[in-house]
């Protein structure tokens, strides 16, 4: 008797707990216009941004934002560690992944505790 094989579930690489949220004002150091509007998935490592014209993987900047309703303020130099092109027949949201490079504990360990309070 033949036993079938199920597909195996791949296993989530990530470390940190995440959250979706909708951050209305984003800032890159520098510039007067808003980097972006709607960023989701929050962690203490990163965050996705959706985005029809997302950054490329390897740019750098340094952006400020303040999660709505906290008193939680990030100010800090990220990364863009991977990006997704909007495809008409995609059904996955276009846009790409920061990480931070030099949020301070605090301000990480802020952001875990607004995460866990909303879960």
């Amino acid at each position: 008797m033949e036993t079938e094989e199920k597909p195996q579930k791949i296993p989530d690489k990530r470390k940190s707990l995440r959250y979706p949220i909708l951050i209305l004002k984003v800032t890159e150091e520098g510039k007067k216009e808003h980097l972006f509007g709607y960023a989701k998935n929050i962690s203490r490592s990163g965050f996705f941004i959706q985005s029809v014209n997302p950054r490329e993987p390897g740019e750098r900047f340094t952006i400020s934002f303040h999660i709505p309703k906290t008193e939680i303020r990030v100010r800090c130099r990220c990364e863009v560690v991977w990006m997704r092109k909007y495809h008409p027949k995609e059904k996955l949201e276009p846009g790409y992944g920061i990480r931070f490079l030099d949020l301070s504990p605090g301000v990480a360990d802020a952001i875990d505790a607004w995460i866990k309070q909303q879960s």
